[in-house]
């Protein structure tokens, strides 16, 4: 390590106090971070890409550093879900470092990346309070029933109102309308419980009708609507 000449000719004056970093909670512990392994906790974070036409939701569990599981959600381009399963494989067993330094292909998985990095070094973790943290896998139970990402996608336009196309529920089938054309309820289909059944030996047919219902006022409407179509 080289020093100026005006650094060598310095008086030395002995340094105060060092008390080091301020303690961040840490799965229901008070740590004092200094290097990547003493990083642990679960946590969720958002990202986008430069022109914003799609986004990441990645979920990661960090335990003495490193990721030991990841769920990357995507929603937007076509080309996010290939991204996406390539960041699956990139990311476990690397450092949050690592990772955060590791072409995860799409921006917007880049960018998640950045933002979890920034949770997890400062305690904002969800498992800050959880005494041992999350167990591995509790990324999978976000996806709840069915493995399947909770999407929400609606359309509306001034001179034709709103299409509820797809909600926590499931794939929406039809729209139910009270006597003045406003939406009451819907008729969905879970997509999730209807393929396991399939996969299962259950009829199409049969899980299909197995795995609809409705929602709201369904009932009451004096008209239905098929959204994609009318």
């Amino acid at each position: 390590m080289e020093y100026s000449r005006e650094v060598e000719e310095m008086a030395c004056v002995k340094q105060g106090p060092n008390h080091g970093p301020a303690p961040i909670p840490e799965e229901g512990a008070w740590v004092q971070s200094r290097q990547i392994t003493d990083i642990s906790g679960f946590t969720h974070g958002v990202g986008w890409c430069a022109p914003q036409q799609g986004a990441c939701k990645l979920t990661l569990n960090v335990k003495k550093g490193v990721i030991v599981e990841a769920l990357v959600e995507t929603l937007g381009c076509s080309g996010m879900t290939h991204s996406a399963a390539m960041a699956s494989e990139i990311l476990p067993g690397k450092t949050i470092l690592e990772a955060m330094n590791t072409d995860l292909v799409c921006d917007a998985i880049n960018t998640a990346m950045r933002e979890l990095f920034l949770q997890i070094a400062y305690g904002r973790s969800q498992s800050a309070f959880s005494e041992g943290g999350l167990e591995i896998g509790a990324g999978l139970e976000d996806l709840g029933k069915g493995h399947r990402s909770q999407i929400g996608t609606m359309y509306g336009t001034l001179k034709k109102g709103p299409r509820y196309l797809e909600m926590a529920e499931g794939y929406v089938m039809e729209l139910g309308l009270d006597k003045d054309r406003e939406i009451i309820g819907y008729k969905y289909v879970h997509l999730g419980k209807m393929m396991e059944d399939i996969r299962k030996g259950v009829a199409p047919k049969e899980a299909l009708e197995k795995n609809t219902g409705t929602y709201g006022r369904f009932k009451d409407a004096v008209e239905t609507i098929d959204p994609r179509k009318e």
